[in-house]
């Protein structure tokens, strides 16, 4: 420590100006030394995004998770990979924007309740008529949706059930569903029928049980409706669709793991072909239109 008794002596002007120069020296070594990294930097959204350079499960390969078997709207002649269907074709048309041609994409299999039950992931994104809900949210990241969906009612046509005009009328009738379904939240929190309603582990087995009288009626989404009447259960008819309550419609929306760098590349890719109007083209050539469904208020 300096005796108070002694004044600061100032340095010489060379001293001054050699401290100086020192100092912008490290300033500038400084900035060209090699900076440390840190786990919580913003990624380049650019750079992650780039064309069939993202950080995939396999490198240069995209890896999409579907249910099987796979259902004709959605998918045709079972087969996720031919393109053929609304969801493989919007599959396909996702990973054509992302930068991965057909030879590119791998295909999954992953159960329907599987594909957003909590844990790690194996696939990039998955779509099985998947609606997007906040519960679902709390173990999955959804990209934007690429349908909004209405939920139907099926039951054979020499049934009671057939002949009802108005959600009253499907209180009185034994409903089934699909289990984790949105189908099935429409059953418990719309509908409210009497008794409760029969859950299956598969739309098929809910046609089935159908088919077979254990039900009266099943509820699913439109679309599929319109397949199981007109190609797989034609002794069927569709007693009608329910309306969209509240604000947002119900959307599908593809399925990704939980911290996915990839959710904002997927959801930019959905929203150019929503914007563009290749999801629209999709669903007029996929999609059977709902015109014919009456609204059961």
């Amino acid at each position: 420590m300096r005796p108070a008794s002694l004044p600061r002596r100032r340095p010489t002007k060379a001293a001054a100006l050699a401290l100086a120069v020192t100092a912008v020296a490290a300033v500038a070594a400084a900035g060209c030394a090699p900076q440390p990294e840190t786990s919580d930097a913003a990624p380049d959204a650019k750079a992650s995004c780039a064309p069939g350079k993202l950080a995939t499960e396999v490198p240069g390969k995209l890896t999409i998770g579907t249910d099987k078997p796979a259902y004709a709207p959605w998918f045709q002649d079972d087969d996720p990979a031919n393109g053929k269907g609304f969801e493989s074709a919007v599959a396909h048309a996702v990973a054509k924007k992302l930068g991965y041609g057909k030879n590119q994409v791998v295909w999954q299999t992953v159960p329907f309740n599987t594909a957003f039950a909590p844990g790690e992931k194996k696939f990039d994104f998955d779509l099985n008529q998947i609606s997007i809900s906040e519960r679902r949210k709390k173990a999955v990241a959804f990209s934007s949706g690429y349908y909004d969906v209405r939920q139907a009612v099926i039951a054979l046509k020499s049934s009671k059930a057939a002949k009802v005009t108005g959600l009253a009328g499907l209180k009185d009738v034994k409903l089934g569903a699909q289990v984790g379904s949105t189908s099935l939240d429409v059953v418990n929190d719309v509908i409210r029928p009497k008794q409760q309603a029969a859950v299956f582990q598969k739309n098929d087995f809910a046609k089935t049980a159908l088919k077979n009288g254990q039900v009266e009626a099943i509820v699913l989404d439109l679309p599929t409706a319109f397949y199981i009447t007109s190609a797989e259960v034609p002794e069927a008819k569709i007693v009608g669709q329910l309306e969209n309550t509240g604000g947002a419609a119900e959307q599908f929306g593809l399925v990704l793991d939980k911290d996915s760098r990839l959710t904002s590349c997927v959801t930019g890719a959905v929203d150019a072909l929503r914007a563009d109007g290749t999801l629209a083209a999709l669903e007029k050539r996929w999609l059977s239109d709902a015109a014919d469904a009456p609204v059961l208020k």
